[in-house]
């Protein structure tokens, strides 16, 4: 073969790399609306204020029988959704390595995401039970969606490109999220001028979330490609996700460091999510401020997490991405302690805070992702990241069950808030004892220059 022959195969394989890479980029673009607009902004507040308006004199709704403070029902349901996503990722992630067929899986689990939070139109009045079912059965389509979605990425961008494919991804992300938040500010705020109710303006800002999640989906679908699973696939079917899983943690037992750093990223996430899943609850009911000032802060958020996850991608290519990400963690801790003294009714402070958390969440989550993909053995991607994502995009349980719980226990949601801090602090110690060069080594792959 001559040279000229072997360079245009490689410009070819380059162009359909960067191809596939456009198209992955675009379902961060679709279903980061549904994790910005419904589970940060809108859903929180709304449900919460459903559930009080079904709740009983003390205060109190009753699903299945089981007494609970309306102002915790939020939390308790973003917690019961990683209930059915351990049952039911790690077996779409086993069927996606085992078949090598992910882009039917990853439809799938996106259009029924997509039809759930398109459904949250209908809640309204005390419908609290169909909110909850609404959100779990979203939180658990995301779930799945973002196994399929994140295991692709050691399969389209070499060890030297994944951290900015994955910073590039989570930017697209957080620019989707800032534009459609601009659209739900003007329908919030400018409601009666289009002859809504304020409570339609949500519904109907939750529900378009939904149709974007599913139009955009189509971009990705397009362009990601399936590979063949390779003949000794490890990937395992099985009739029972607790079981699955369990195989899987088994399996990532002979590669130990992979393990060491799944645990700190669980935990310090879960902190991360919670925050994100909860910020919106308590800037509305312990601080007092205005639908549209949480959705301004939010904006801001997101705007800034654009350039923060840009900017931390750039840090990790000078700094490594370990380092970065401890970084991090410590800017993450001095945030949330500095949240718990907010005074209330001060939403300037509340902005400040928020742009505190926009420049490093986007990175945070970004890296973060980029370095577990060295840390994955050849052809176990989706099933590890099955286990990864457990933890990810608000599915986290042990944070909102802390929050909601503290809360119950307190009714002080400043409490709750600051309870957070012990996730970031454990998850700093724990990552910063994982020796990651050595971790890429003993799951196969080659080492970059700088991680």
């Amino acid at each position: 073969m001559s040279t000229d022959t072997v360079r245009d195969t490689a410009a070819d394989e380059a162009a359909e790399r960067r191809r596939e890479q456009r198209g992955w980029y675009f379902y961060d673009w679709a279903c980061s609306v549904y994790s910005t607009s419904v589970l940060t902004v809108f859903l929180g507040p709304y449900l919460t204020a459903v559930a009080k308006h079904a709740a009983d004199a003390d205060g109190f709704v009753h699903p299945l029988g089981i007494p609970v403070r309306a102002g915790s029902y939020f939390a308790y349901a973003v917690s019961a959704s990683v209930i059915l996503s351990i049952v039911v990722m790690p077996m779409a992630g086993a069927a996606a390595d085992r078949t090598g067929r992910k882009k039917p899986l990853l439809a799938a689990a996106a259009y029924l995401g997509a039809a759930a939070t398109t459904g949250m139109f209908f809640l309204d009045g005390d419908r609290y039970l169909l909110g909850g079912l609404l959100l779990i059965v979203a939180n658990a389509s995301l779930a799945v969606s973002m196994v399929l979605y994140n295991s692709y990425l050691p399969q389209i961008a070499p060890p030297e490109e994944r951290d900015a494919v994955s910073s590039r991804g989570w930017a697209f992300g957080y620019a989707a999220g800032s534009l459609v938040l601009v659209a739900n500010l003007v329908l919030f705020t400018a409601h009666d001028s289009f002859g809504v109710s304020e409570s339609t303006a949500v519904r109907i800002c939750l529900a378009s979330a939904g149709v974007w999640w599913g139009a955009f989906t189509l971009v990705p679908l397009k362009r990601l490609r399936d590979r063949h699973a390779p003949s000794d696939s490890p990937g395992r079917m099985s009739a029972h996700g607790w079981r699955q899983l369990a195989a899987t943690v088994r399996d990532m037992r002979r590669q130990p460091l992979t393990l060491s750093f799944l645990l700190a990223y669980l935990i310090y996430n879960d902190g991360i999510q919670t925050v994100i899943s909860q910020a919106s609850v308590y800037g509305s009911e312990e601080l007092g401020l205005s639908q549209s000032t949480l959705i301004t802060a939010v904006l801001l958020v997101q705007v800034l997490a654009v350039g923060g996850a840009l900017g931390m991608g750039r840090l990790a290519r000078t700094y490594g991405a370990k380092r970065t990400i401890l970084g991090s963690l410590v800017a993450w801790t001095l945030t949330l302690a500095a949240g718990f003294f907010l005074p209330a009714h001060a939403p300037v402070w509340f902005f400040v805070l928020a742009s505190g958390i926009g420049l490093v969440l986007g990175g945070s989550q970004a890296l973060s992702r980029s370095l577990f993909s060295h840390l994955v053995p050849s052809g176990k991607e989706a099933e590890y990241f099955s286990a990864y994502e457990m933890s990810d995009r608000g599915m986290s349980w042990l944070g909102p069950l802390l929050f909601g719980l503290t809360y119950q226990l307190t009714g002080s949601y400043r409490d709750a808030i600051v309870s957070l801090v012990a996730f970031f602090v454990i998850g700093f110690v724990l990552l910063a004892r994982v020796p990651v060069r050595q971790a890429v080594r003993d799951a196969g792959n080659p080492v970059p220059e700088m991680i």
